[in-house]
């Protein structure tokens, strides 16, 4: 039913979004109008809102879905997304919560997505200190979190310096679980700029089929690419690539692995049997790269670690478990959640 849904959700979006520029689109694609950098032109499934703030001196905006529940059960959950893709991919699962009677709340962290793209470099904390800022917005002094890949970062800052703040913590296929700089040498931001402006939306396709989403049809994974592509012809585009590769640098240099054994709120790991994603592994020595991106192993030693943590393998699912296996997935997170 759930799979069905999300297919059926992504064709329809499909449907609706501006392909990329000539140079970078998809062949057989014809070009339209470029989206904005902050995504204007791309739909999101629900009404976005828009939460000033201040980051490091620099006046942005953070973009946010707030959905009701279908019937209130008095709890608030947060999706915190990942670094390859719109929060909008959420749909499928904020549609299941909100039937399950909990009011969503779904951002887009600075940087990503339909939020401000700062001049600055991005960090940790500063994603979670917004994160936090906009629930203090909203008035709500407790969430469950729910995050994927780089959300889970993020999610794990928030979990080690607001405990008060998180009921449950579920990472689904987090990153993060390993300190990349043990595998991988500094790459400066200016190659890291050359190496994505040249990166096509067709090997971009490639990328996220062999990495990240094996199992999903090839139409379901189009918004994503449109997404990132479609803004190639924006006038402001180089703005969006540096943030987009200082969320990556971010990755590399702040690691939260070494905070994960010390979260004590209650934590639940579900991670796909065949998610093997890595950061930064091509830049790695070839001896180095095999032993990087044992997701699931690492999951289940760090929750042996913790005090209150599970980690629960989804198998013949990837990097995208929520989407690879709804149902299973779901099975797992709503008593988690209600416990």
């Amino acid at each position: 039913m759930y799979r069905a849904f999300l297919h059926l959700s992504f064709a329809l979006l499909a449907l609706s979004l501006a392909p990329a520029q000539a140079a970078d689109r998809e062949p057989g694609i014809a070009p339209r109008e470029p989206y904005g950098i902050g995504l204007e032109g791309f739909p999101y499934p629900y009404p976005v809102n828009l939460l000033p703030l201040v980051n490091d001196g620099e006046q942005l905006r953070m973009a946010y879905m707030d959905i009701a529940p279908a019937q209130a059960n008095g709890r608030v959950v947060v999706l915190l997304h990942g670094r390859n893709f719109p929060s909008s991919y959420w749909a499928p699962e904020i549609k299941v919560l909100s039937e399950a009677g909990y009011r969503v709340i779904v951002p887009d962290q600075i940087g990503f997505g339909k939020s401000s793209k700062p001049t600055g470099e991005l960090h940790f904390d500063n994603l979670a200190r917004n994160t936090v800022a906009l629930l203090d917005h909203l008035q709500i002094a407790k969430a469950d979190i729910v995050a994927h890949s780089m959300g889970g970062m993020v999610a794990v800052r928030i979990a080690r310096a607001y405990p008060d703040r998180v009921n449950h913590l579920l990472l689904a296929a987090p990153i993060g679980l390993e300190d990349y700089r043990m595998y991988v040498p500094p790459t400066s931001t200016e190659k890291i700029l050359e190496n994505e402006d040249k990166l096509t939306a067709d090997g971009y396709r490639k990328q996220l089929e062999n990495n990240y989403a094996p199992k999903i049809p090839p139409d379901a994974i189009t918004p994503f690419i449109e997404a990132r592509f479609n803004i190639k012809g924006a006038a402001d585009y180089m703005r969006w690539l540096r943030a987009f590769v200082s969320s990556g640098q971010m990755i590399y240099r702040e690691p939260v692995v070494h905070e994960i054994p010390l979260i004590t709120v209650p934590t639940l790991f579900i991670m796909g049997a065949d998610d093997h994603n890595a950061p930064g592994r091509p830049n790695a020595p070839e001896a180095l790269r095999p032993k990087m991106g044992q997701n699931a192993d690492l999951a289940k030693a760090l929750a042996a670690k913790m005090p209150r943590a599970k980690a629960e393998v989804i198998d013949n699912a990837g990097h995208l478990v929520f989407l690879d296996a709804p149902d299973k997935f779901n099975a797992l997170m709503l008593p988690f959640l209600a416990n």
